[in-house]
C-alpha cells in the first residue's frame, strides 16, 4: 500500500472514529442491512455519520424553517463526504404557553431536548452532531446535549423574527403583552390594540429584541460554538441558509481535527458569553441556562461570577426590552463580532478561546472594527455607554439567601421598599393587577412558582408586561421564585432562592411586610424580625405537589436549585 493510500484510510477512520462500532465488520452486517434501507451504499459506510438535530414545527414562528434549514445542512454534509442522519425534538412555545399552565412545560422541555440530542447521537454512535434551534430552550438544551456527547459540534440559529410595524413603531411580542395592560387601564383603543396584535409577528423567527433566544445565540457565538455573525440574522433571509450549510462544512473540519465542544467550552468561553450578554443587555434567562450548560461541561460557574463580569463590564447596545432596536438592527451594524472586538479592544474578552471555525476569538475578530459605525446608535462608544455597568444584578440577602437576579435596565430607579403583596401563583397576581389592585410603592411576591413548586418555574411576562402598561413600570416592585422572560423590564427580582416549595424565606412572607429591593446594594430584605421568621418557619407547612405523576412529576423531583442552574442530572 502506498504512504498517500496509507494516509487516506487513516484519515477515513478517523473521520468515522465512532460510527465504525455501527458499521464495520461482518459482524455488523445486520446493522448496515438496515442502514442501506435509509439510503446507504456500499461507499457510504467508511463516512463519517452525522447527526442532523432540528427542532421543526409549526407549534411557534421561531420553529417554523428551521426543516428547511436542516435540508441546506443534510445537503451540505453530502456533499462534503459524510452520512447525514436527521431527527427531530421538540419545542414548546414560551410566548403562546405564557400565562397559562402550560408554561410549567417550558423549563421542563430544556431538559427533554438535552435528553433527546444526547439519546439518539449517544445511542446511534454518531461521529460528529449540528443542531438547529430557535425557540428559548432548543438552544440551552441542545448544548447541554452537545456538551454531554462531547463530539464534533455546532449549534445553528434558527434566526430572529424581523419587527412588526404600526403607527411608525417597531413591534415585538412583548408589545403585545405590554398592549394588554395598557387597554385595561384605558390608555389604548381597542382598534390600536387589535392592530398591534396582529402586526406583532409578521413571520418566521425567534422573538425580535435581546429577549431570551437571541441572547442564547448571542451568547453561544460569543462562547465560540456557532459561527461569526449568525447569531443576529433573520430567519427568513438567504444568508440564513448559507450560513447553515458553512456550519456542515465546519463541522466537518472539526470532524477531521477531532476538536470537541469541550476543547471550546472553557471556563474562559463562559466568561467571554457573560460578557457579550452584559454588553447587549440580555435575558436574565441566561443566568440559568450558562449555569446549567456549566454543569454539563463539568465546569464551575456560579452566580458570582456574573456579578463579578457585570461589575466591570457597561451596557453599549440599545436593544428591546428596555432599549429602543431589535436583533436585526444590530446585525446590520456589526452584529456580535462588533459587540466583540470592543470588548476585546477594552480587555474583558478571552481572545485566545478556540471556536468552531479552528481559529481562536482574536483571529475570528481580526478584520473587524473595534468602533460602531457612525450614524447610528444601536451600539454606542464604549466610553458612552447606556449604563456603566451591567444590567443583570445578583441580589443576595435573607429573603435570597442563595441568590437572585434582576434586571435593571432601562428604569428610573434600582431600588423600591415597600409592602408586600402576596400570591401563591401567577394567576392571582394577574387578576389582582387586572383588577387595579395593585398601587404604586406595592412589592408584589408570586412564590410556589419555583423550579419544585411550580413545577418548572414559569416566566412572568404576563404580570410584569401589565404592570408596564398601566404605568407602574417604576413605582412597583415584584419578586418571584420563577423566571422572567427575556421581553420583562422593570423593578423585578426572579430566581429567588431556595424557592418556596423547599421553605426558602420566601414562603414565609405575609401581606403587609416590607421587603426591600435594593439593586444598588444588591440586597433582597424582608425587614421582619429573625425571631419572628424563625417562628413562620417551625409553623410553615410543604404543600402538596402540584403533580404526582408524568414529566412534570418526575422534573420536581430531580430538578436542583435555580441559584446553581436547575438542572435535573
Amino acid at each position: 500500500m502506498t504512504d498517500t493510500a496509507n494516509r487516506s484510510e487513516q484519515k477515513q477512520a478517523k473521520l468515522n472514529w465512532n460510527s465504525h462500532h455501527v458499521t464495520q465488520g461482518d459482524e455488523r452486517a445486520p446493522n448496515r442491512a438496515m442502514l442501506r434501507a435509509v439510503g446507504f451504499t456500499d461507499g457510504d459506510f467508511e463516512k463519517p455519520i452525522i447527526g442532523v438535530a432540528h427542532a421543526q414545527s409549526n407549534i411557534t414562528p421561531c420553529n417554523n424553517g428551521l426543516g428547511e434549514l436542516a435540508g441546506h445542512i443534510e445537503g451540505a454534509i453530502y456533499e462534503g463526504g459524510g452520512m447525514p442522519q436527521v431527527y427531530g425534538t421538540i419545542t414548546v412555545s414560551d410566548g403562546i404557553s405564557m400565562g397559562t399552565e402550560g408554561m410549567k412545560c417550558s423549563l421542563v422541555s430544556r431538559e427533554v431536548i438535552a435528553d433527546s440530542i444526547e439519546t439518539v447521537s449517544r445511542g446511534q454512535s454518531h461521529d460528529g452532531v449540528i443542531v438547529v434551534g430557535g425557540c428559548d430552550k432548543n438552544m440551552p438544551g441542545a448544548m447541554i446535549g452537545i456538551a454531554r456527547l462531547n463530539i464534533p459540534a455546532i449549534f445553528v440559529y434558527g434566526g430572529t423574527i424581523k419587527p412588526g410595524h404600526y403607527d411608525g413603531k417597531d413591534l415585538t411580542i412583548v408589545s403585545v403583552f405590554e398592549a394588554v395592560g395598557a387597554l385595561a387601564a384605558g390608555k389604548m383603543s381597542r382598534e390600536d390594540f387589535n392592530e398591534i396584535e396582529r402586526r406583532a409577528c409578521p413571520g418566521n423567527g425567534s422573538c425580535g429584541g435581546m429577549y431570551t433566544a437571541n441572547t442564547m445565540s448571542s451568547a453561544f457565538e460569543a462562547m465560540g460554538m456557532s459561527l461569526p455573525f449568525s447569531s443576529t440574522m433573520s430567519a427568513v433571509d438567504a444568508e440564513k441558509a448559507t450560513s447553515s450549510a458553512d456550519s456542515a462544512r465546519a463541522l466537518l473540519k472539526l470532524i477531521e481535527h477531532n476538536v470537541r465542544p469541550l476543547d471550546i467550552l472553557t471556563k474562559q468561553a463562559f466568561e467571554n458569553a457573560i460578557t457579550v450578554i452584559m454588553a447587549v443587555g440580555g435575558s436574565t434567562n441566561a443566568v440559568l441556562h450558562l449555569m446549567a450548560i456549566a454543569h454539563a461541561c463539568d465546569i464551575d460557574l456560579t452566580l458570582a461570577d456574573f456579578e463579578r463580569i457585570r461589575e466591570a463590564t457597561p451596557v453599549f447596545c440599545d436593544l428591546k426590552p428596555s432599549g429602543k432596536y431589535v436583533a436585526t438592527d444590530l446585525h446590520e451594524v456589526g452584529g456580535i463580532p462588533r459587540v466583540m472586538k470592543m470588548l476585546l479592544k477594552a480587555g474583558l474578552l478571552h481572545g485566545d478561546c478556540l471556536t468552531v471555525t479552528g481559529r481562536t476569538i482574536a483571529e475570528n475578530l481580526a478584520d473587524e472594527n473595534d468602533t460602531p459605525n457612525a450614524g447610528q446608535d444601536v451600539i454606542r462608544p464604549y466610553d458612552q455607554p447606556l449604563y456603566a455597568q451591567g444590567h443583570l444584578a445578583i441580589l443576595r440577602g435573607n429573603l435570597a439567601p442563595e441568590g437572585s437576579v434582576a434586571k435593571i435596565s432601562g428604569l428610573k430607579s434600582i431600588k423600591i421598599t415597600g409592602p408586600a403583596r402576596v400570591f401563591e401563583s401567577e394567576e392571582e397576581s394577574m387578576h389582582a393587577i387586572m383588577a387595579d389592585q395593585i398601587k404604586p410603592g406595592d412589592v408584589l411576591v408570586i412564590r410556589y412558582e419555583g423550579p419544585k413548586g411550580g413545577p418548572g418555574m414559569r416566566e412572568m411576562l404576563s404580570p410584569t408586561s401589565a404592570i408596564i402598561g398601566k404605568g407602574l413600570g417604576d413605582s412597583v416592585g415584584l419578586i418571584t421564585d420563577g423566571r422572567f422572560s427575556g421581553g420583562t423590564f422593570g423593578l423585578v427580582v426572579g430566581h429567588v432562592a431556595p424557592e418556596a416549595f423547599v421553605g426558602g424565606p420566601i414562603a414565609l412572607v405575609q401581606e403587609g411586610d416590607t421587603i426591600e429591593l435594593n439593586a444598588e446594594t444588591c440586597e433582597l430584605t424582608l425587614h421582619v424580625d429573625e425571631a419572628e421568621i424563625e417562628r413562620r418557619r417551625k409553623e410553615w407547612i410543604q404543600p402538596e405537589p402540584r403533580y404526582k405523576r408524568g414529566v412534570l412529576a418526575k422534573y420536581a423531583k430531580l430538578v436542583s436549585s435555580a441559584a446553581v442552574g436547575a438542572y435535573t442530572d
